[in-house]
């Protein structure tokens, strides 16, 4: 009897994403060809190792005691091919990070990586909030207030937040920027709704009354729109630099409000580690060291 180690394969991506939408991604198949790989494998089993929903599969009991048995086998034996073949294969790095980072921070350095790395691919997948994370990349960026506990996580750099705005705006209230906290639109990210309210009374502003507060789901969006004119907004530093640099924003104040939000680096599945990605790794760790 033939092993099908094709649908070995397919099965445990199946498994670790509760989807074969999502295993057919991953390996470069239609979700229809994987679920014929796992009915086939099911088939010389004798057990169902999925219950099928509408829109939803999970593992029955049978499919998990089968998944951990031979999740481990299949890794060995990815790993062993790898080792002896001696073709100069591309290895593929995937990367989920918040698209502000990607943006300001990783693609102005990333040509450094592609031109030393040339035989590493990268696929970055970008998101607004950590709700959109997933764990299914390499490695993901991570904004939070407290260290992650999952997988392997190492510390980037802290921000802070600095009220900002265009240069129109900031030569028009420079001599009472107070008074235009309660006259302007005030801008912030939605996922912080009272950082104004934290940041004025950091500043000792007793009488903090904001005429109207923007909420944008982006920092991209946020930044855009302090530059376009429509208020003052929270700018996160020192992942806006540039923006001051290039004079498209200006500090409003001298005060910028210090929080525990940190950019961690995590390595979600320590097994699946190799060269080129404790490289990458090394490389991000070296590249942002000089902002902490």
């Amino acid at each position: 009897m033939q092993t099908p180690i094709r649908g070995l394969r397919s099965f445990c991506f199946a498994a670790r994403t509760l989807s074969f939408k999502d295993a057919a991604n991953q390996l470069y198949l239609t979700p229809s060809a994987v679920s014929h790989q796992i009915k086939q494998l099911e088939e010389q089993l004798g057990i169902e190792l999925f219950e099928r929903q509408t829109r939803s599969i999970r593992l029955t009991a049978a499919g998990k005691n089968f998944y951990d048995s031979v999740s481990p086998l299949i890794k060995a034996l990815e790993k062993t091919i790898n080792e002896f073949s001696q073709l100069q294969e591309n290895v593929t790095i995937s990367i989920t990070l918040p698209e502000f980072f990607a943006s300001e921070l990783l693609m102005p350095k990333l040509s450094e990586w592609t031109s030393e790395h040339p035989n590493t691919n990268l696929q970055l997948n970008t998101l607004k909030t950590r709700k959109e994370l997933t764990k299914q990349s390499d490695l993901s960026i991570v904004l939070s207030s407290s260290k992650p506990h999952e997988g392997v996580v190492h510390e980037l750099f802290s921000l802070s937040y600095t009220p900002a705005c265009n240069k129109e705006n900031w030569q028009a209230w420079q001599e009472n920027p107070f008074q235009a906290l309660n006259e302007v639109p005030l801008i912030l990210h939605k996922a912080r709704p009272w950082a104004w309210h934290q940041w004025a009374e950091h500043a000792g502003i007793d009488d903090f009354a904001p005429k109207q507060i923007i909420q944008v789901d982006s920092m991209f969006g946020v930044a855009r729109a302090a530059q376009q004119g429509m208020g003052i907004a929270l700018i996160p530093l020192p992942i806006s630099q540039t923006w001051f640099d290039e004079q498209w924003l200006f500090n409003f104040t001298d005060m910028p409000l210090k929080t525990k939000d940190k950019y961690y680096l995590v390595q979600h599945d320590p097994s699946e580690t190799n060269a080129q990605l404790e490289l990458f790794i090394k490389w991000m760790l070296d590249t942002f060291k000089h902002l902490k």
